[in-house]
């Protein structure tokens, strides 16, 4: 088995990545999934997030209002912490449930938005970075996500920087190209995975 953890700032693309590999073969792990269901209602993650932050982070049906629980975290680093502290565990716990289950020659992406600030850079086999220059991150998050530029320069300035991602890549991705360019990149990265035995540690 291969593990390969792949990460990217945010409006790099890094879904129009992971879909590809998947698309290819790969067995994905996404992060931003697993952090939706392991605080779904009725689980003890939704419990202990309303024990902590109160009752309004639900919604009226009794689920994670998302916005209430981003305008408390959000430019709050010990709230923060304290969410990351509830919601890492299980989610981490989950993938490697999942990895579990795969076949052991299969090769296996983690989709971890935050892995370089988490400091799980170590715990895989290969690093992927999906990478574009921070002003194609902001025109990005305004034209598609309806951010404001400085909202987008904020989430931006919120993550790990360009140069921090890069310098712990093992293989970087260039996404600011088009997606003709991405498809030909992703066929190239596939190569390079299944020729990376799990045995050649980094």
């Amino acid at each position: 088995m291969l593990r390969v953890g792949l990460t990217g700032g945010i409006g790099s693309g890094k879904s129009a990545v992971s879909s590809r590999l998947a698309a290819r073969g790969a067995v994905l792990i996404d992060s931003d999934v697993l952090a939706r269901e392991v605080v779904a209602k009725g689980t003890d993650g939704l419990a202990e997030v309303v024990a902590e932050f109160g009752d309004g982070v639900l919604t009226a049906a009794g689920e994670l209002d998302r916005p209430a629980l981003g305008r408390i975290v959000f430019g709050d680093e010990p709230a923060r912490r304290r969410l990351e502290a509830i919601v890492h565990p299980r989610v981490r716990a989950r993938a490697a449930e999942i990895e579990s289950q795969a076949a052991a020659d299969a090769i296996v992406v983690h989709d971890i938005p935050l892995l370089v600030e988490t400091g799980q850079a170590d715990h895989f086999d290969l690093l992927l970075v999906v990478d574009v220059p921070v002003e194609v991150q902001v025109e990005r998050l305004t034209s598609q996500r309806g951010m404001s530029d400085e909202e987008a320069k904020r989430r931006i300035a919120s993550q790990a920087s360009r140069e921090q991602r890069l310098a712990a890549a093992d293989v970087v991705v260039d996404n600011s190209g088009t997606l003709a360019d991405l498809d030909r990149r992703i066929d190239e990265v596939w190569t390079t995975l299944q020729q990376h035995g799990p045995d050649t540690k980094r």
